[in-house]
């Protein structure tokens, strides 16, 4: 069945973080902003899809609206595949990640929500998997600078029913302040550093963590594509996980071949969608590299992570932004119960947005890109 129209939409929800709002990218980062694409076939039937996302909304919009969207209306939606190859390379030239690679992973969710929903199908059983059984997620606390802030934090996401906690901090204060926070002594600590540091100071940081327990350390080097850098920190002992800006498949290949990472963290809004992924997991797997999804966002492409890595993961860890929505159009998928995840069981993705939230926090006009019809 034909593509018909492809449409972008923002929805925008208010948040509490249990701090003050930090800065994202140079912006106040006061709600939580998903970019939703919804595509439509010649019958009817709808799929969602979502494409990163916060402060590159305007960005990836505009590749989608302008140039990916108009690229895939008439197409054949189940083929996918073909347009994956086709697509992917007719933007080549624009950039192999970035705002094009994120247009077409939010494309491509939907059209997996599509092929599900047609086939009557959750997406889990079309990736080959068994009946989901509720899966750990770890809170993923956001930026506060203060210490106090950290262990309050990881204390209350610990009463929550979390047993593993990330930190985005820089600082050994801040991993002892959350590994003596009340609750945590059992509770599994990680630190993301989003790539704050030189490869020399990642490998002092490094040793300077060497005994603290870490989980992971995620991110340590800038640039990320610093391969032989990342792999030098694993030299501490503490495990290294990276690849929220790796550029695909071979961006990942290139990373295992250096042996610069013990964790590999794909994200399917990022990396080129569902397929992608899937050969992201399966490569990870072959070479014995653990991968931990990267999934700081709240819409479909999250239920998607749900999906992929409930089918194809032996131990899943989902990542859930530690910060409560005012509300949300894909409750009660998106929220952990008791430091858990549970999967969708219906068609596709299995859950469609509320369209009551959906037009309550809507921001902005949707767009639509519908195919021409012939005279």
């Amino acid at each position: 069945m034909q593509i018909a129209a492809i449409e972008t939409s923002v929805v925008s929800l208010p948040f509490t973080m249990g701090g003050p709002h930090p800065l994202f990218a140079g912006q106040p980062w006061n709600r939580l902003e998903i970019l939703l694409v919804k595509v439509e076939t010649e019958d009817g039937l709808v799929g969602w899809g979502e494409a990163f996302g916060h402060t590159a909304i305007p960005a990836t919009r505009a590749a989608i609206d302008t140039i990916v969207a108009p690229l895939m209306v008439g197409r054949d939606a189940g083929d996918i595949q073909a347009l994956r190859r086709q697509i992917l390379h007719g933007v080549h030239l624009l950039g192999r990640n970035g705002p094009f690679v994120y247009a077409f992973s939010g494309i491509e969710i939907a059209l997996w929500d599509l092929l599900g929903k047609r086939s009557g199908q959750p997406l889990w059983r079309l990736l080959g998997g068994s009946e989901p059984s509720p899966m750990p997620a770890y809170a993923s606390l956001l930026n506060y600078g203060d210490t106090a802030l950290v262990a309050r934090n990881t204390a209350d996401a610990c009463a929550a029913g979390y047993r593993a906690i990330k930190l985005h901090e820089v600082t050994r204060e801040a991993v002892l302040a959350a590994r003596t926070a009340p609750g945590a002594a059992e509770a599994a600590i990680m630190l993301d550093v989003n790539c704050a540091w030189s490869a020399p100071e990642a490998r002092a940081m490094a040793a300077s963590l060497a005994k603290d327990g870490l989980f992971w350390l995620e991110e340590p080097v800038w640039p990320p594509e610093d391969a032989r850098g990342l792999a030098r920190i694993r030299e501490s002992g503490i495990p290294v996980s990276a690849g929220e800006n790796v550029a695909g498949l071979f961006g990942f290949k290139t990373l295992i071949e250096a042996g610069a990472i013990d964790i590999a963290q794909p994200s399917v809004t990022k990396v080129g969608g569902i397929a992608e992924m899937q050969q992201v997991i399966q490569l990870c797997q072959a070479h014995g590299v653990e991968v931990a999804p990267h999934s700081p966002y709240f819409g479909p492409g999250f239920v998607a992570t749900l999906h992929l890595a409930s089918a194809l993961l032996e131990k899943p860890l989902i990542e859930v932004l530690w910060l409560e929505m005012e509300a949300n159009p894909f409750d009660p998928w998106v929220r952990a119960v008791d430091g858990m995840m549970r999967v969708p069981g219906g068609p596709g993705l299995g859950c469609d947005p509320d369209p009551e939230t959906l037009a309550r926090y809507a921001i902005g006009a949707p767009h639509r890109t519908e195919r021409r019809q012939s005279p």
